[in-house]
């Protein structure tokens, strides 16, 4: 096929639902990454919370989004995607204010009425609910609103487009933070996806159902739920590779509080954090052609041990080395080079993840099995929180012996590389058997 048809095939292949959700998704990465990437230093020191509480309350704001992305594709498929994504920007937009408002003094009555813990723990689930929702509808309005010809090319897109916003998110609080306070951080999310909110309302058409496409049923629904917990090889899988998201989580729930407390105050963390998903958008690519040929789970494995040790650079670098200005920013190079590596590591295995689970996958239950796939994300999330708040508590507050804190990160993932080696070994030859005789 020649340039000129393929590319005529891309402009003609493309409805605007297609266009519009996907755009739209570019706001939703970037408002989440912004307020991510500022969570842990707002809680901690804009209200003055302790690193325990500030690190777990993050991981729960970064857990909880992938436990309702389980039942999220349910609920956009029954309500239909047109209002499901509206209502998803709307409860972001409030989500996102509120947030930035836990310390304000309109809300000093509902402070004194409830605890301040327990009152963001609320407010930091609220986004879960709108990401939930968002989620599945772009990827459901890419696959409908994509001709067959293009449709590989279209999730190409989409993965380019999440990647842009994750990039741009961490940039954006960065320049919110130095004109305005940290909080002002969570209101330009908020106005990010109440653009998106209009966008949707304005321009997005409910895109079409395939021929013979049907919603699922509860019931249906249920049985397949059924079926995957009862998995038990595969629900310990997910359990294991949960270890990988707890090493990567730290970049956001370790790293930025480590960088201010016990290197410099005058990095900027927020900037610093824009190393990993730039080199995602770098590298896929080339990465995906270099791994193509090798076993999907032997991908994941790699991919686990190469971000296990990114974090040795934090150990082995002195902490007076490799600072440099970004404009007006200053940058320390040693966290830029552990989140290169790290994010090598997630290109390793990332799409080769999502690959293995789909082959494992029975007929009639690869929406519910990718929907599952998410579950590590959410648990290594949240115990992710719990494990950084313990780190820097115990070895930053009380024993000042913060490079500490890195050798148990990576530890965790050197552990989880092993036991999925031992899993591969033991077990998974068993699955891949009976998922052979299933499909036969």
């Amino acid at each position: 096929m020649g340039f000129s048809q393929r590319w005529h095939d891309i402009r003609t292949g493309f409805e605007r639902p297609f266009w519009v959700a996907n755009i739209s998704e570019i706001f939703e990465r970037l408002s989440y990454y912004a307020a991510f990437a500022s969570l842990a230093r707002y809680l901690h020191e804009g209200l003055e919370l302790p690193v325990e509480s500030a690190t777990s309350l993050a991981g729960l704001f970064g857990g909880a989004v992938w436990f309702l992305a389980i039942f999220g594709g349910t609920v956009a498929d029954r309500m239909g995607f047109r209002r499901a994504l509206s209502l998803a920007y709307f409860i972001l937009t409030c989500a996102y204010f509120l947030m930035g408002s836990l310390g304000a003094s309109w809300m000093a009555g509902i402070r004194h009425a409830v605890p301040i813990v327990p009152l963001a723990a609320i407010v930091l689930l609220l986004p879960a609910f709108g990401i939930a929702l968002v989620k599945p509808c772009v990827v459901g309005t890419t696959a409908r609103a994509s001709k067959e010809n293009v449709r590989s090319f279209g999730y190409s897109i989409y993965y380019t487009l999440v990647n842009i916003g994750s990039t741009a998110g961490p940039y954006v609080a960065s320049t919110v933070r130095k004109h305005l306070p940290v909080e002002k951080v969570f209101v330009v999310a908020s106005v990010s996806v109440l653009l998106m909110f209009f966008a949707v309302l304005l321009f997005f058409k409910e895109p079409r159902r395939e021929a013979g496409q049907e919603v699922p049923t509860l019931g249906q629904v249920g049985r397949n739920f059924l079926t995957v917990v009862t998995n038990w090889r595969f629900m310990l899988f997910l359990l294991i590779f949960s270890g990988y998201w707890i090493v990567f989580w730290q970049q956001y729930l370790i790293l930025p509080i480590y960088i201010h407390d016990y290197v410099s105050p005058t990095v900027d963390t927020e900037l610093t954090l824009i190393a990993d998903p730039l080199i995602v958008i770098s590298f896929t690519v080339v990465m995906g052609l270099l791994t193509q040929k090798m076993r999907a789970f032997s991908a994941v494995i790699l991919g686990t041990l190469v971000s296990a040790v990114a974090w040795i650079v934090i150990i082995v670098l002195p902490k007076s080395a490799m600072f440099f200005h970004v404009g007006s920013s200053e940058i320390w190079g040693v966290a830029v080079l552990a989140l290169v590596v790290l994010a090598f590591g997630e290109l390793i295995q990332q799409p080769r993840y999502y690959d293995y689970i789909s082959r494992l996958a029975p007929p009639g239950q690869q929406g519910t099995y990718m929907g599952f796939a998410f579950l590590p994300i959410g648990v290594g999330s949240l115990l992710g929180g719990k494990f950084a708040g313990a780190l820097l508590h115990y070895y930053g507050e009380v024993r000042h012996q913060p490079n500490m804190i890195w050798w148990c990160v990576t530890a965790v993932g050197v552990g989880t590389t092993v036991l999925l080696w031992v899993y591969d070994l033991l077990l998974r030859p068993k699955e891949a058997q009976q998922t052979q005789a299933a499909v036969r």
